[in-house]
């Protein structure tokens, strides 16, 4: 880990403030970078989403995660994605962003693989029942279904999941160095930290 002490004060770094100056610095992009950005899916698009089972959605200050089986996001057609919001802390802070600006980014990850999708389009919030009755699992349809209007997709290259060696086993940190949730709540509230992490363990296994 880099110490901040290694590095200058921030108020003297400087800053990039101009389009002008970006290009100083990257030049032209990669033309096969440009070649592979779509308006649309097309079949294998389609085929990296149906083997997808996490989707990182980026919304205005907010970035969440929503995971399930591989292709649980539902692909309507070639414009438009259905994504199940399932229960969690009921924070909706993803759904409340959504209802301030609609602009949403997409990253779709497959375990094993380097590559990703990202999507970026306007997302609306949808609690109609029927459309959400065929993501039920246990007999529990979602609460709320985002609905993703596609405008941009990008097949993103390996090179940061490579560098970060995120799929490789040996780069997997022991469990024990993170704290979970209920931990961090006890730890910084003066609670017992062994009880609200069992009772924590417990609530994690009813996914759905």
């Amino acid at each position: 880990m880099l110490e901040p002490k290694n590095f200058k004060p921030i108020a003297d770094a400087s800053r990039v403030t101009s389009l002008e100056r970006l290009k100083e610095l990257y030049g032209e992009p990669n033309p096969n970078s440009l070649l592979i950005e779509m308006p649309v899916l097309d079949e294998i698009t389609r085929a990296f989403i149906a083997l997808s089972p996490m989707v990182m959605v980026g919304t205005e200050g907010d970035v969440s995660s929503k995971g399930d089986a591989p292709g649980f996001v539902v692909v309507l057609d070639d414009k438009t994605l259905l994504i199940p919001d399932r229960n969690g802390n009921n924070r909706a802070d993803t759904l409340h962003n959504i209802l301030q600006n609609p602009s949403v980014g997409l990253l779709f990850l497959i375990p094993g693989v380097a590559e990703c999708l990202r999507i970026g389009g306007q997302a609306e919030i949808t609690d109609d029942a029927q459309l959400l009755a065929p993501m039920e699992i246990n007999g529990k349809p979602p609460k709320c279904g985002i609905i993703i209007h596609i405008e941009q997709v990008y097949y993103v290259c390996a090179r940061s999941l490579m560098r970060s060696k995120l799929w490789d086993p040996e780069a997997q940190q022991d469990r024990r160095a993170v704290p979970s949730p209920a931990q961090v709540i006890a730890l910084r509230h003066d609670r017992d930290a062994a009880a609200m992490n069992e009772k924590y363990e417990q609530r994690i296994k009813e996914l759905y």
